[in-house]
């Protein structure tokens, strides 16, 4: 103990005694003594050193939570599985949704109006939240009082307005409305396919007789005038020999052209003036030889095809887009494929055409993709996959996912005007990707949107709103309605 402690104690003791002798003696009452000793001897404690007072908790009880603080709620009185008492949560210590009256702290309940209180009331609304109001005060089933609706304090329409202390406690968070690029990727299987404008038959049409076929065979490139066959036809031969014997006529040049004679063997006939014993077909264009059917000696038909050659320069890329995916694909969007033959290369396009039907039985719509392919790694028929960028391409307002809520016959928002108070705000959605969603009207660029404990907030504005609309009846509709 130390010697200040032991003084203290010595004195208080001395002091004691002396007074209850003195009180023994003289019958002195304790308002003779010193502030300090009176509250020495009632209290234990000196003069100045009393315990505070704990605050006396406010208005009705609206519900019953875990008594060691955990998401564990209760409308009536309830144990614990030890034993414990639930913790009554009066109106005044929860999150509120009223505007604070003039003078009167904000967490300070009115649960009824007060002597000096000219204000009228409106209404009383059920302590619960529950959509049940009364022109006059009234208990609930549970004994507690409503809780009355002064005028005035309803004419803010669906907007609720609380404390900053509890919008940190019943997590509220915002954030303001920005312009950015919305893209969402749609991804399908698609299949590579030969460029149709692209493919090139070698062919007569008359009949004629194979005289000789070059070196080439399927798959081999050929370059445009490459010489392919030799055939020999006896009309053509007709037709050259009235060309040779009517220079002058355009009836005969037109012949040759008819049956399809290359440009440069009816110049030929026409500079040597002699029926040639073959004529030769040359290559159309640059490409691939696709298909070869010309063999020395062999007979051919009118319009048989000889060769096939197509140009893989450009290839198509085909996908098939599901029918719901449909709303948001567009001509002109960018598309990256990815080739499975070929990982870790990827190839950037746009979508050049959207086919104007929807298969029946896959409920798919087909897109084309023109890909260029400079140094032939792509073939027709590998698979692929298509990544589609849809949205627009330009930055748009937009919101995150969670601060839209959408009933599904209207989305709102709510703006957080600042001072603690939100107001709903109802919007028109359009395309959505990366977590945020295009918003059409509604709101601007620069506004704050509340993204977190929006549903709370909306619950407590829809709540107001129908209790204006209530408000707004006779009485005696009101009645009938209960």
């Amino acid at each position: 103990m130390t010697r200040s402690a032991w003084l203290a104690g010595t004195l208080a003791a001395l002091g004691a005694g002396g007074i209850g002798y003195g009180l023994g003696q003289q019958g002195s009452p304790l308002t003779d003594m010193p502030a300090y000793m009176r509250a020495l001897i009632t209290t234990g404690r000196p003069a100045g050193h009393e315990t505070p007072a704990a605050p006396i908790p406010r208005g009705p009880v609206i519900y019953y939570q875990h008594p060691d603080g955990r998401p564990t709620y209760s409308l009536r009185p309830r144990r614990t599985a030890d034993g414990r008492d639930f913790r009554a949560v009066h109106s005044a210590e929860d999150a509120s949704f009223e505007p604070a009256e003039e003078g009167r702290a904000a967490d300070t309940p009115s649960a009824g109006p007060t002597a000096g209180d000219a204000r009228r009331v409106l209404y009383y609304r059920n302590p619960m939240g529950l959509p049940d109001t009364s022109p006059v005060p009234k208990k609930d089933s549970m004994g507690m009082d409503y809780l009355p609706v002064y005028e005035g304090e309803d004419s803010d329409g669906p907007t609720v307005k609380i404390s900053p202390g509890k919008v940190q406690r019943t997590g509220v968070r915002s954030e303001p409305v920005t312009l950015r690029v919305i893209s969402r990727p749609v991804r399908v299987p698609g299949t590579l396919q030969l460029d149709e404008r692209r493919v090139t038959v070698v062919a007569t049409r008359a009949e004629a007789f194979v005289n000789r076929v070059a070196n080439v065979t399927t798959g081999d490139r050929v370059r445009r005038d490459q010489p392919l066959v030799d055939v020999y036809s006896p009309e053509i031969n007709a037709a050259a020999a009235q060309l040779i014997a009517n220079p002058g006529f355009d009836g005969s040049r037109r012949r040759l052209q008819n049956l399809n004679v290359p440009a440069d063997a009816i110049t030929d006939i026409e500079r040597t003036r002699k029926v040639p014993m073959a004529v030769t077909w040359s290559a159309p264009r640059d490409g691939v030889i696709l298909e070869r059917t010309a063999i020395e000696g062999m007979k051919a038909a009118a319009g048989d095809a000889l060769f096939r050659i197509g140009d893989v320069s450009v290839l198509w890329v085909l996908a098939d887009v599901p029918e719901h995916e449909m709303g948001s694909v567009q001509a002109g969007q960018p598309v990256t494929v990815r080739v499975r033959a070929l990982p870790g290369r990827a190839f950037a396009s746009k979508i050049s055409m959207i086919y104007p039907q929807v298969n029946k039985d896959t409920r798919t719509a087909r897109v084309r993709v023109e890909l260029p392919n400079p140094d032939g790694a792509l073939l027709p028929d590998m698979y692929a996959d298509v990544e589609i960028a849809t949205g627009p391409g330009s930055p748009v307002v937009a919101v995150p996912d969670d601060a839209v809520i959408d009933t599904g016959v209207r989305q709102v928002v709510l703006l957080d005007e600042g001072d603690g108070r939100f107001a709903q705000r109802e919007v028109q959605m359009g395309s959505r990707g990366n977590g945020f969603v295009e918003i059409r009207s509604g709101i601007a660029a620069g506004d704050r949107v509340v993204t977190s404990a929006n549903f709370l907030l909306d619950a407590e504005s829809n709540l107001k709103a129908a209790l204006r609309s209530l408000a707004a009846q006779p009485a005696s509709t009101r009645a009938a309605t209960r």
